[in-house]
């Protein structure tokens, strides 16, 4: 892991954004007119989704994927000008968050101004023709990072953006080289300290099928050589594969334990419950406790807490990439997180979750127990995951504690605790 990552990424919460559907729309300017309201979730990052000119060629729906670009120094025109989004950045900036978008280096879109002046910067199949390596991608055309002068063309458009934004989300890191990774990393560092570099880090299945092929496929250990933040998709199989029935959340909780003996001291994971490419959370966790339950869990964990916009008004539908598709930033049947995630935001800036060493259990009940501990100080988070009333053992001496979620008072008794269904979040040794 780079010994220059900031790891009170930890303590962190990062907010994504896709311009097209937040907002009737579709604007830098109609984003900049809710960042009050973004801040006062408990933001510290706000992530865009590609914010570039989109593709024509082989488009997908009406107004085609923002992950098709077609030119990566400009932004689509849909959503304003330039200095439209230098105004927002700056916005975001007097409201003391920070700036992230994303970053697509493995791919273009067919017509892109990179495969009309350079063609052999690109991959090409058998006959000549330009293609890409994934199937599904129909949209898309890979680029061939044997070629050195794409290396400094990529890296000098890291630099201008850079002088922009204070962080990169990259898209399929995995399937570009390292190298070429550390060499940006070093370049833009060298020139803006701090900067955060988040990898698209991707499922173990993905990254052995593209192995078995002779293909690039960087595992999270890997990646964490030039990133700060990785996806935490090694596990979120284990997550939903309890939530589907195909295996119990002892599993899962295991898949957790293990990232604290197989990554770097210090490795910092983005925890999503959801995201643009995912099922939303409450599509997953229909029932409202289970659901304020998983959020909560979402936040306690090691890691960066990451919400995708409408989450925090319970959004069941997952917006399309491909056509207008907005969210209703208002409480779905009556759902509204926004205290709940603006109070886990606030716990989560306590260093304990900075600097600990982390564990997970859970019980018959599917109750999870999680637990920081650090010296002589100690977070114990309880959650139910069904939304169940449980009397669970807790890692915590017979006494009475304060959940730093509701402020009230807790009895641990003979090592027990009665969890009813809300979640509980206790701190000791402050």
């Amino acid at each position: 892991m780079t010994k220059k990552t900031d790891h009170k990424l930890k303590n962190q919460m990062i907010y994504q954004i896709f311009v097209r559907n937040y907002s009737p729309e579709g604007t830098f300017s109609a984003v900049e007119k809710d960042l009050k309201r973004i801040k006062d979730l408990g933001t510290d990052i706000v992530y865009f989704l590609p914010i570039y000119p989109i593709g024509v060629k082989n488009r997908k729906g009406s107004l085609g994927s923002p992950y098709a670009i077609s030119d990566y120094r400009a932004i689509n025109p849909e959503y304003g000008r330039m200095d439209d989004f230098t105004h927002l950045v700056d916005a975001i900036h007097e409201n003391g968050m920070k700036c992230m978008i994303d970053i697509v280096y493995n791919h273009t879109s067919p017509d892109s101004v990179l495969s009309k002046e350079h063609p052999e910067w690109f991959y090409h199949k058998e006959d000549g023709s330009f293609g890409n390596r994934v199937g599904d991608w129909t949209d898309i055309i890979d680029l061939d990072y044997s070629n050195s002068a794409l290396w400094d063309y990529q890296i000098e458009t890291l630099e201008f953006w850079a002088d922009i934004v204070d962080g990169f989300r990259c898209d399929v890191a995995p399937l570009v080289p390292i190298d070429f990774w550390e060499r940006a990393r070093k370049v833009i560092n060298s020139k803006k300290p701090g900067f955060i570099w988040l990898a698209e880090s991707v499922e173990p299945e993905f990254i052995t099928h593209l192995r078995s092929r002779h293909l690039t496929a960087l595992s999270d250990s890997e990646l964490y050589r030039a990133f700060d933040i990785c996806y935490d998709y090694d596990i979120y199989g284990k997550l939903t594969g309890y939530i589907e029935g195909r295996n119990d959340l002892s599993e899962y909780c295991d898949s957790v334990n293990r990232q604290e003996h197989i990554y770097p001291a210090d490795y910092v994971k983005i925890r999503f419950i959801e995201n643009h490419d995912q099922s939303r959370a409450a599509f997953l966790f229909p029932d409202p406790a289970a659901l304020k339950n998983i959020t909560a869990f979402s936040f306690f964990q090691k890691g960066a807490a990451f919400v995708y916009a409408g989450q925090e008004f319970g959004a069941s539908h997952l917006p399309t990439l491909f056509d207008k598709d907005t969210v209703k930033m208002v409480p779905e049947n009556g759902t509204d997180l926004t205290g709940l995630i603006r109070k886990l935001a606030g716990i989560k800036k306590n260093s304990i979750f900075s600097e600990s060493i982390y564990e997970v259990s859970s019980n018959k009940d599917d109750v999870i127990v999680s637990v920081h501990s650090s010296d002589d100080k100690k977070a114990v988070g309880i959650f139910s995951l069904k939304g169940l009333v449980s009397n669970i053992r807790v890692p915590l001496p017979d006494g009475i504690y304060k959940n730093e979620l509701t402020e009230e008072k807790i009895e641990v008794f003979r090592g027990m605790l009665d969890c009813k269904a809300e979640p509980i979040i206790v701190i000791t040794g402050k």
